[in-house]
């Protein structure tokens, strides 16, 4: 879990929109409702967040989920302080009492109980009952739950049930589009765009492999890794295998497939 804090009118981490999903997060911060972002790994949906964590100058708290993040892991727990049993907070707690934007990463990868804590959130009653506690926290105007997954990665054993998804906003990512992406990895990397556009041009043909060959097609952020490497010196070649070939596939067979992409795309 990883829990940081912005101050209002800090700078916002850099983020290229791609359609209206800014304006549709200020809406539902502003109407209390909670967002669902749906998209691929590697999108920008955690940057997105930060952004507009930042531009509202609300505290943000991140939890990335795994199998093994029960409700106790966000809402709280008595851990023993010397010889004393202390009641500790979890992050979802916190940004309840402060009013806090509360970013729950690939959500589906969370125990089912995690759900169930959410719903009393993401309905008219914003409440976060503490069995433990017998508190009853009810959240403030400022607070705001979000929550990302990637339905194109899960299996039918790890999605979000209709009564779940139903309780919240949501909006669809994707990658970038060419240009805009071409920007985001120049911006990012300090890389030239001109140096960029053949990156972007192999993102796409290894992208249309997914399903197939590779389970994924590769990120905006393995491209901004790729990029950084070649605008640190590193060769070309190097910086592609390293970023784009080798975190797609352990398979030889694919890899060399790979490399043959990158040779039509490079010469």
């Amino acid at each position: 879990m990883l829990a940081a804090n912005t101050e209002k009118g800090a700078s916002a981490p850099f983020y290229l929109s791609q359609g209206n999903e800014c304006e549709t997060f200020q809406a539902a911060y502003k109407n209390r409702m909670p967002l669902l972002l749906k998209g691929p790994t590697g999108c920008g949906k955690t940057r997105f967040v930060a952004h507009m964590a930042a531009k509202l100058g609300r505290p943000l708290y991140t939890v990335a989920c795994h199998d093994d993040l029960s409700a106790s892991d966000l809402i709280g727990r008595y851990l023993l302080k010397g010889g004393e049993s202390e009641w500790v907070d979890g992050p979802l707690t916190r940004a309840v009492r402060e009013g806090a934007i509360c970013y729950l990463d690939e959500v589906v990868e969370a125990r089912k109980d995690v759900t169930v804590v959410l719903h009393p959130l993401t309905d008219d009653r914003r409440i976060l009952p503490i069995e433990r506690t017998g508190e009853v926290l009810e959240a403030g105007p400022q607070f705001m739950l979000v929550a990302s997954y990637n339905p194109g990665y899960q299996n039918i054993l790890k999605t979000l049930k209709p009564s779940t998804r139903q309780r919240f906003l949501a909006v669809e990512f994707d990658f970038p589009a060419p240009q805009r992406e071409i920007e985001i990895v120049s911006t990012e990397s300090g890389l030239s765009k001109e140096r960029c556009m053949p990156l972007v041009r192999l993102a796409g043909k290894l992208r249309a492999l997914k399903g197939q060959d590779i389970e994924e097609g590769v990120s905006t952020r393995l491209l901004v890794y790729c990029a950084s490497l070649i605008h640190d010196g590193m060769p070309i070649e190097q910086a592609v295998r390293a970023a784009l070939i080798e975190p797609l596939s352990d398979d030889a067979d694919v890899k060399r497939g790979l490399l043959d992409l990158v040779t039509a795309v490079y010469g």
